[in-house]
């Protein structure tokens, strides 16, 4: 099994990744081909994956390469966490729209930032798309990076031949901290999710063939601040709780962000990521001078093995174990009221021959209302770059709900205007010019 890691200088992501997959015993001699285009980063990657592998007693033989189709060759699985831009983009789609009154928390997956995300991400998703074609065809595409809905879109319309599924570990930890919530063992619970990613919807959640929702209903009538958040606000109005936490799921609809008295009511930390892309820097630093002057680093006493999906995956296929988890796929009639081809979150089987999606049927009408809400922006940015037309960038920003919510159509195409500057040659050629309104 060789293992290409594709931005593999998110360091902390990546050791992450790799404690879990050398946690199996069948993996411990697996090929580990890491790949980033910072020297300095990939050498710290390089580094955590040789201290890793000793802290587990594996033995994983280990590449590094600044040459993506070297890395890639003969890979049977990628896994792409790359953050295109990195801290400084990031930054910068908080702080454009700040400056028209735009408020965000998060901004990787929905709105202006998961917008200009995306359209920042496209080319590199295109080639690492040609390169798998060319040099490792079989290969399974475990992607991470965000906007989720959104590139795996984009992989579905460019290159379809491509095995692309989405991870995430939102739908674990929500059902890992509700069952802390009611006091039912987390391994012991059956759930069904479905819905989009950051957007999904915990449709069944039992114990035993007992229906937990009653329980979560009762701690929240006992304690006032489980009321205080977001997404216990909207299970209360729509039945369902969502799969993201509450900072991410303020920015996916209109009714929060813009009033301060909701942000207050509800805690919603505003910029929230931005602070967090700031730790990752910072962490980033911390673990590279202890690898450049020989510490070890210990290994986290509260990280739970094998809890991302990735090395679950990479298990099965090469075990034939079969487990349950949630991707992101090409909807082909799994949900039966989201539209065919759109991006959805289902759950999936995996086994030996890869990953099987289940199918769902109909959301409860309400939630799949919201979703449809979300999918016209992905579909309206992914068209953007397909198409070349810097048009449906401000179309996809006009039909954003928190967009929409807080401005007027001036300023939303005003603030595209000043996206697609302040990003420049991050952004595909033929989507850098700012065509006015009357053009339509």
């Amino acid at each position: 099994m060789r293992i290409a890691f594709v931005g593999a200088g998110s360091v902390v992501f990546t050791r992450q990744l790799l404690r879990d997959i050398l946690s199996f015993p069948e993996l411990s001699d697996v090929r580990l081909s890491l790949h980033d285009i910072d020297p300095e980063r990939l050498r710290v990657a390089e580094g955590l994956a040789l201290m890793t592998a000793q802290q587990h007693g594996a033995k994983p033989v280990v590449t590094a390469s600044t040459d993506r189709r070297k890395a890639l060759d003969g890979a049977d699985v990628v896994v792409n966490m790359v953050a295109v831009g990195g801290h400084q983009a990031t930054l910068t789609d908080f702080d454009v729209p700040q400056a028209y009154g735009l408020r965000q928390t998060i901004g990787d997956t929905l709105g202006i930032g998961g917008i200009f995300r995306a359209l920042r991400t496209f080319p590199l998703l295109r080639g690492l798309a040609e390169d798998i074609a060319d040099v490792c065809p079989d290969a399974w595409l475990l992607n991470y990076t965000n906007p989720m809905a959104m590139n795996l879109q984009f992989l579905a319309a460019i290159a379809p031949q491509v095995k692309a599924v989405g991870l995430c570990h939102s739908v674990f930890w929500t059902v890992h901290d509700l069952c802390a919530i009611v006091g039912v063992p987390h391994e012991e619970v059956d759930v069904l999710s479905a819905g989009v990613n950051h957007q999904g919807w915990i449709l069944r959640w039992e114990h035993q063939g007992r229906d937990l929702y009653p329980a979560l209903d009762e701690a929240i009538a006992r304690d006032p601040e489980l009321r205080r958040r977001v997404r216990v606000d909207m299970y209360r109005r729509l039945g369902r709780f969502p799969t993201e936490t509450s900072e991410h799921s303020s920015e996916y609809v209109p009714w929060y962000l813009r009033h301060d008295q909701e942000i207050d009511r509800l805690r919603i930390p505003v910029r929230g990521y931005a602070g967090i892309s700031e730790d990752n820097l910072a962490e980033y630093a911390r673990v590279r001078d202890a690898l450049a002057f020989g510490q070890d680093l210990a290994e986290d006493p509260e990280a739970q093995e094998a809890a991302e999906y990735a090395p679950q995956v990479i298990h099965s296929l090469v075990t034939g174990e079969q487990r349950t988890i949630q991707v992101t796929t090409t909807n082909t009639g799994l949900i039966t009221n989201l539209p065919e081809g759109a991006a959805v979150e289902v759950p999936a089987t995996l086994d030996r021959l890869g990953v099987h999606p289940h199918y769902v049927g109909a959301l409860p009408p309400q939630l799949a209302a919201l979703n449809r809400s979300f999918l016209n922006v992905v579909e309206l940015t992914v068209a953007a770059a397909i198409q070349g037309d810097p048009r449906h960038i401000r179309h996809a920003a006009m039909c954003d709900p928190a967009a929409a919510a807080a401005l007027t159509v001036d300023q939303i195409w005003s603030l595209c205007d000043d996206m697609v500057a302040a990003h420049g040659d991050a952004l595909p050629p033929e989507l850098r010019t700012s065509p006015p309104a009357k053009a339509l």
